[in-house]
């Protein structure tokens, strides 16, 4: 369930402190844990670094994300593969195709 229009989008107030204390030049990243907060028309051209729960990753905000929250452009989960007997056979397969 989205958040009520009568309240308007949410953005922590430290956050926006730290927004309208900063340039967007893109060269200074602003560092947040706020995963909940929404991306807001203010945010244009601003670099976060957003933490997923163990590193920060880079966000550049576009005007595509607007609407959006901050963690969802930084993923918590490292995908590496399915796999088992089956998916080993197909790797070998294809590594001897390419030599």
């Amino acid at each position: 369930m989205s958040r009520s229009l009568k309240k308007g989008p949410y953005i922590d107030p430290k956050l926006q402190k730290k927004i309208d204390k900063t340039a967007p030049d893109g060269k200074t990243p602003i560092k947040t844990w706020k995963r909940g907060s929404e991306i807001s028309p203010e945010m244009m051209g601003h670099v976060f670094l957003v933490h997923n729960g163990k590193d920060f990753i880079e966000v550049r905000v576009r005007e595509d994300m607007i609407g959006h929250k901050l963690g969802e452009f930084s993923p918590t989960r490292k995908f590496i593969r399915h796999g088992g007997k089956i998916q080993k056979d197909i790797e070998q397969k294809a590594k001897q195709g390419d030599k």
